[in-house]
């Protein structure tokens, strides 16, 4: 088991800490709900699902099936590597942020939409983020996030 590091403790201030993804009881804890809300996601954003297989580093038609049907039955029976918890996370962090930014409509449309801004050259932002994989969707996360001043 990794040794935790401490979190500073300043009065009225709290520090977020990431998970650290590469302790496997972290992952077992994370993975059932991460795997929910990406369906979600999915689902909000009208994602075909070979994009979405594609968003989660390539997985299989069967690995990815199995997981739709184990979010569905709220018994997820596959703990997530840390390559797909990061990629989920990428993705809660963009939902989010594009849920603060635009109407719940627009927010959703947001990825689908193609996009004048230079990372994405006239394409999609989930076009985008399919083609570049863990890179392009810290990079979508990090434009959103400036977006709505978080950086």
């Amino acid at each position: 088991m990794a040794a935790s590091v401490p979190v500073p403790q300043i009065a009225g201030y709290s520090f977020d800490v990431a998970a650290n993804l590469a302790d496997a009881a972290v992952r077992k804890r994370l993975s059932p709900a991460a795997v929910r809300g990406f369906f979600k996601i999915v689902k909000a954003w009208g994602i075909r699902d070979q994009d979405a297989r594609e968003l989660l580093g390539g997985i299989s038609a069967a690995s990815f099936y199995a997981l739709k049907k184990d979010a569905e039955k709220r018994a997820l029976h596959k703990v997530l590597d840390q390559d797909r918890l990061t990629r989920i996370s990428y993705l809660v962090g963009i939902f989010k942020a594009l849920n603060i930014l635009y109407s719940p409509k627009l927010a959703d449309a947001w990825v689908m939409l193609p996009n004048k801004h230079a990372m994405f050259g006239g394409g999609t932002p989930l076009g985008y983020m399919v083609r570049m994989g863990i890179p392009g969707m810290g990079q979508v996360r990090r434009l959103v996030d400036s977006y709505r001043g978080g950086m």
